[in-house]
């Protein structure tokens, strides 16, 4: 059995993977003891064979799971990074390594469900809009705040707006916090629309969208071209990454 880990800003994912086996789960670490989180989400698990990761959490959270992993499996993850090239995916930034390492399990993840041209939103603490050329080349991205970044950063920066759970999907905001997620989530929904219609005025005709994360089901009712959500995307890239993964 493999162990495939998205770690990301706030929440942790994971996946355990064999022949006709994948069962994923998901906890959130934001705000506590990384070790507590994984005693209780990984505690009972049998010692993988071996560990793939993706992380760009914070160094103290990534470093704290390597060593809960070695102290309870004796076992070291293999964390990736991005390549110049893989599994017929084309790097286009000139230092590869420096891409967000789910950003690129994401791209090698849809470069083997489809040979078209792709563009993938990935909708979490930051959001990523990436294109991905039929021939196999990233063509680059854009990283905008997720949802509960913008809503903290507001709080933050402003004197009269308190933190209060709102509920609004449309323009018209009745109370101070249904106006704050109203004009977070249709920010939200404006960046995402613009990019795409960029990424895809450019790629062309046929272009697919995949979209993923924790805040994806409140991005797709409102986007105006086909998607197909795929929660597991990140995931089901480490898979295909473990194949090779030294």
């Amino acid at each position: 059995m493999r162990l495939l880990v998205d770690l990301g800003n706030s929440r942790l994912k994971w996946a355990q993977s064999a022949p006709n086996i994948w069962n994923i789960g998901t906890a959130v670490h934001a705000g506590q003891r990384m070790e507590s989180v994984l005693d209780a989400a990984w505690g009972k698990f049998a010692r993988p064979e071996r560990i793939v990761m993706s992380s760009v959490a914070v160094p103290e959270a990534r470093d704290a799971l390597l060593a809960w992993c070695q102290r309870r499996w004796s076992l070291a993850p293999v964390v990736i990074q991005a390549q110049a090239e893989q599994f017929g995916v084309r790097h286009c930034y000139a230092q590869p390594e420096t891409l967000g390492a789910d950003r690129w399990a994401a791209l090698i993840a849809v470069r083997g469900l489809t040979k078209a041209n792709v563009c993938i939103v990935d909708c979490g603490t930051a959001v990523t809009v990436d294109a991905l050329a039929a021939n196999g080349e990233f063509r680059g991205g854009a990283i905008f705040p997720g949802l509960q970044l913008l809503r903290a950063s507001l709080l933050r920066g402003t004197g009269g707006i308190h933190a209060a759970e709102g509920e609004s999907d449309s323009a018209f905001g009745c109370s101070t916090p249904d106006a704050v997620a109203a004009g977070t989530l249709q920010g939200l929904i404006g960046a995402v629309t613009r990019l795409l219609e960029e990424q895809m005025r450019v790629l062309g005709a046929g272009t697919q969208v995949f979209v993923t994360g924790g805040d994806a089901p409140l991005l797709l009712p409102h986007l105006k071209v086909p998607a197909k959500e795929v929660p597991d995307l990140v995931l089901r890239g480490l898979a295909r990454i473990a194949e090779v993964a030294a």
